[in-house]
């Protein structure tokens, strides 16, 4: 008994991942809305982007679909039978700008940027 749990441990867990880099939105946005997917079934996750009116759902939803697709062609995994099991945002880089204020002199301001990363794998 015990040598089928130690195999049932052994046994290696498919993930497939897709990272979208550099997404023009600040990370605190992106993770309202990969809380609403964490742990949902991939195709009830995909309704719930479709439906959310949030920018970030847009990026997330194209990560996601890019994960199952990797999962799909990569690995061979059934789709019907993926679950999101990781989605985070990671702060990116700055796109520094700056804006004139008065007396000639100019006011630094950051655009932020987030990597937005999703994973799937079969339950």
């Amino acid at each position: 008994m015990a040598k089928n749990n130690q195999e049932a441990d052994n046994r290696e867990v498919l993930e497939a991942h897709a990272t979208a880099w550099q997404v023009r939105i600040s990370t605190d946005k992106a993770r309202q809305v990969l809380e609403l997917i964490r742990g949902k079934r991939a195709s009830d996750a995909l309704t719930i982007l479709k439906f959310t009116p949030n920018k970030g759902a847009r990026y997330i939803e194209k990560a996601l679909k890019s994960a199952l697709a990797n999962a799909e062609h990569n690995l061979g995994l059934d789709l019907d039978n993926l679950v999101v099991v990781k989605a985070t945002a990671d702060q990116g880089a700055y796109m520094r700008r700056f804006r004139p204020v008065s007396h000639g002199r100019a006011h630094a301001f950051r655009h932020h940027t987030s990597h937005i990363t999703v994973a799937v794998a079969e339950k």
